[in-house]
């Protein structure tokens, strides 16, 4: 096992290498023909090399080197088979666009590939620079081989404008991939987080019943042992048994607690936490097949310092509406920032809730779902939301005429993320 999984990697990197080669060779016949009457030619095939050896790591010299193998017997075949030229007149007309590709992966080698990758604007720098040499290093070649009334000094400014547009043109990709992919990445994990928070909230709430129910159990032995020996035994152990559930749930209480407390950013801006919540919860009614319009109203904007427990709020409230519209529907998330008092309203056009309901939807164990089984629900998802909310010193109210609408108010000084 220990040499089979060795030996899977080196196949891969090795096919990946291949891929990259053969697509770049392929690129390179979209090409420019910037001098007349010259065989000197920019293709895309270095933009795709470049972009390659970016999001997949992969030895650069190594790739350097079978990329311009299998460009030169790509344009050598080609020719061949067009009856151009020679098969060696070919190969030696193409061993320049070759080198091209050695030269820009060795100045790739010299330098913190990986660390320059974090800073966009000096990778671009370097990748400009790079083909200006490579491309320079082409020329010379070409002028040395077979075109020595190539004059290569005047072809730098061409160069140089080249290489910076095709360089910023594969940063700029990458850069709006990557950060495509963090923003992803920060959705789920501030996802997990604040669900974590709610199971945290939860089970911090459970441990204060236990600590009643072990003093209870406690006293009931103190009261048995003076009447049976027997019966307080078992209140006894009863109390004991209690008092481990206690403990294990102050363990996981305080591993949560570091996850929890533990901030992915030093605040957030709360116009990016609205657009997390609105993407996910799309997603949310897609899964279930539903045709929902969300509307976001945001009329001023600030860092939140609270962002996992607005998250683990709002999302509730977003899911809630969802399940409350039945096929088609539109849903409201909207904010009203005042010096005092941040509002924060979900308002859907689903199904209402009945008048008599509105107050008991926030109990502890109510509910109105039910699944396939016709199992209720654990019925503690707004019994949370409020919790919550009067952590931060808020409130939430709830009115359900033609639309439904859930109205937070939390004191904007306990959101705000006071400036330095």
């Amino acid at each position: 096992m220990e040499t089979t999984q060795p030996l899977t990697k080196i196949t891969n990197t090795i096919l990946i290498m291949l891929a990259i080669a053969l697509l770049t060779a392929i690129g390179s016949e979209v090409k420019i023909m910037p001098f007349d009457n010259a065989p000197f030619r920019f293709g895309l095939g270095s933009i795709i090399f470049f972009f390659a050896l970016l999001i997949r790591p992969v030895p650069l010299l190594p790739t350097g080197i079978i990329t311009a193998i299998t460009v030169i017997t790509w344009r050598t075949g080609f020719n061949s088979l067009q009856n151009e030229h020679t098969t060696f007149a070919s190969f030696i007309e193409y061993i320049p666009a070759g080198l091209f590709y050695i030269v820009f992966a060795l100045c790739l080698r010299v330098i913190p590939f990986e660390k320059i990758k974090k800073h966009p604007f000096l990778l671009g720098l370097c990748g400009m620079s790079f083909e200006v040499i490579a491309n320079t290093s082409e020329h010379i070649a070409q002028a040395i081989l077979y075109a020595p009334q190539l004059n290569t000094s005047n072809s730098l400014l061409l160069f140089g404008l080249v290489g910076f547009l095709r360089s910023f043109f594969v940063v700029g990709l990458y850069s709006a991939i990557t950060l495509s992919e963090q923003k992803k990445q920060l959705q789920q994990l501030m996802t997990i987080q604040s669900g974590l928070f709610v199971e945290a909230l939860y089970i911090k709430k459970s441990m204060e019943h236990v600590e009643q129910l072990t003093a209870n159990s406690y006293q009931l032995y103190k009261k048995l042992k003076t009447i049976d020996s027997n019966l307080g035994k078992e209140a006894l152990l009863i109390s004991q048994e209690i008092h481990e559930v206690k403990k294990d749930q102050e363990r996981i209480y305080a591993g949560l607690s570091k996850i929890t407390n533990k901030k992915l950013t030093d605040a957030f801006l709360l116009s990016d936490l609205l657009s997390y919540i609105v993407e996910a919860n799309q997603n949310y009614a897609q899964l279930l097949k539903k045709d929902i319009l969300f509307k976001t109203l945001c009329s001023n904007d600030f860092k939140t310092k609270e962002h996992i427990a607005l998250l683990a709020i709002l999302n509730n409230l977003m899911a809630n509406a969802i399940e409350a519209i039945e096929q088609q529907g539109v849903i409201t998330l909207a904010v009203n920032i005042h010096s005092d008092i941040t509002e924060f309203i979900v308002e859907d056009s689903g199904m209402g809730i009945a008048k008599h309901l509105l107050p008991v939807i926030f109990d502890v164990g109510y509910t109105s779902k039910f699944n396939t089984l016709g199992n209720a629900s654990t019925g503690i998802g707004l019994s949370h939301t409020s919790t919550i909310i009067e952590n931060l010193h808020g409130s939430i109210t709830v009115t359900s005429e033609v639309l439904t609408r859930f109205t937070v108010r939390i004191p904007t000084n306990f959101l705000r993320e006071e400036e330095n």
